[in-house]
Formats: structure tokens, C-alpha cells, sequence
């Protein structure tokens, strides 16, 4: 593709989120924390989630032993922190401590195991946004191969912290 018909993006407004501002921003913990990072974050557009997948993960003990694969369900789930961070970034400090509710997952397709060494990157671009529903088309690569991809949507709660 040339420059004339390669998609545009806004610029990045964010280079990079580490692990202690994302715990800031979306409540989940180790062993439910499962991005390392974000990268490339263009408020109200688009962000690269990281993960940095190990073989000291609690669920490849029993997922498959002898065999370890990344449930599908947490690569969707990686998908949609990814897209709670990217929200809470766009919103702003002025936002509160809103909280990120999952309401759905749609057209969900699994491509390829996602094994230990391997660095889960998660693309989630914001289809629209209504009111405080948000929804993202996502997609997970392993060294530029697509591994999953699925269309999330999120709700938009109030302050966490009020009340």
C-alpha cells in the first residue's frame, strides 16, 4: 500500500502506560490483571494492550498439562482491559474512578494457540460510542499473526470510589 491509501490515524496521544498507572485505572489484580501494558494509546480511538504471556500462569496448570494453551476467554478478556484502560485514558483525570463494566462479545474467532513466551499485543479501536456504552473491534497478534479477534462492548459505570 502507498501513503494515499494506507487508513489514518490520529496521532498517539499516550507512548506508554506501565503496570502501576493501570492499576490506577482498571481495578483487576494478579491473578486477573492480564496486560502488562499499553502502548500507542490515541484517546477515543484506538490502543495496543501487551501482555507478556509466561509459563508461571495460574491457568496453565490445568490448561492443558503437558500441552499449555491460553484460554480464548482470557485473551478476550485481555482484549477488553485493554479497551477499559484505552476509555479511562480518553475520559481523563476529571472522570473519577469510573468502572469499566463487560456487557458483550461478539464474532468472536480463535485462530491460533497462544502458548508461554509468547507477547500477546491487542489492537482494540473504538467502533462508536453512545452515551456511556462503548464498543471495540479487537485483535490479538503473536509476532504479527493474528491469534483472535472479536468485537467487544462496554459500559461506562460511575465513580467507583462515590457514595
Amino acid at each position: 500500500m502507498d501513503e494515499a491509501t494506507q487508513p489514518q490515524h490520529p496521532p498517539v496521544d499516550v507512548a506508554l502506560i506501565e503496570t502501576k498507572q493501570l492499576l490506577n485505572m482498571i481495578p483487576h489484580r494478579y491473578p486477573f490483571l492480564l496486560i502488562d501494558r499499553l502502548v500507542d494509546v490515541r484517546h477515543d480511538h484506538s490502543a495496543i494492550g501487551v501482555k507478556n504471556v509466561s509459563f508461571n500462569e495460574p491457568f496453565f496448570q490445568g490448561h492443558f498439562p503437558g500441552h499449555p494453551v491460553m484460554p480464548g476467554v482470557l485473551i478476550i478478556e485481555s482484549m477488553a482491559q485493554t479497551a477499559a484502560a484505552l476509555v479511562i485514558s480518553t475520559l481523563g483525570p476529571n472522570a473519577g474512578v469510573p468502572i469499566v463494566y463487560f456487557m458483550s462479545v461478539e464474532s468472536a474467532k480463535f485462530r491460533r494457540p497462544v502458548t508461554p513466551g509468547d507477547q500477546l499485543r491487542l489492537t482494540v479501536e473504538k467502533e462508536r460510542r453512545r452515551g456511556n456504552v462503548w464498543r471495540f473491534n479487537g485483535t490479538a497478534r503473536v509476532e504479527g499473526i493474528v491469534v483472535a479477534e472479536a468485537n467487544i462492548t462496554a459500559m461506562i459505570m460511575e465513580d467507583a470510589k462515590a457514595g
